[in-house]
């Protein structure tokens, strides 16, 4: 077992880094939660220090919040994040520190979404909520978007 704490998910998508990060940072409220749960993303400053908050909502009427801040951000290749802050460098009970890396693989993308955490037991508990499940549709909703054709302007 690693001294981090980790777990993550990867998965080549078949599409090239550009278009995965355009997916991910332009569209993330519609694949951050697994269907049927819908994103509503309430902050997205894709800056390191900035905010990023977002209710997840259920289909039965359940909803869950994450709240938190950027610590990095490097276009194209990494997205550092933790929900032990919010704006403002306000420190608040953590959970995680999620990162997600993008590397070109043979003209697709290398995506890998990793979840550290501050103990073991925190990182059994986020397991046994269904981590590797959830993460992985997520996973899969981001390479669906991004694995889809664009369509031409010119179409109608």
């Amino acid at each position: 077992m690693s001294d981090l704490f980790e777990l993550s998910v990867t998965r080549r998508i078949d599409a090239p880094v550009e278009k995965v990060w355009r997916i991910w940072t332009e569209r993330l409220a519609e694949w951050w939660a697994p269907q049927p749960w819908t994103t509503e993303l309430i902050a997205f400053d894709l800056t390191a220090g900035g905010a990023f908050s977002a209710v997840m909502h259920g289909p039965d009427g359940e909803s869950s919040a994450i709240e938190g801040v950027l610590l990095e951000v490097v276009p194209g290749r990494r997205i550092v994040f933790t929900n032990a802050l919010t704006a403002g460098w306000v420190p608040q009970k953590p959970f995680i520190v999620g990162i997600f890396t993008f590397a070109e693989e043979d003209g697709g993308t290398r995506y890998t979404a990793a979840a550290r955490h501050w103990d073991e037991a925190t990182m059994q508990q986020h397991e046994s909520m269904g981590f590797h499940e959830g993460w992985g549709a997520v996973t899969g909703q981001l390479a669906g978007l991004a694995e889809m054709p664009e369509r031409s302007a010119a179409l109608p």
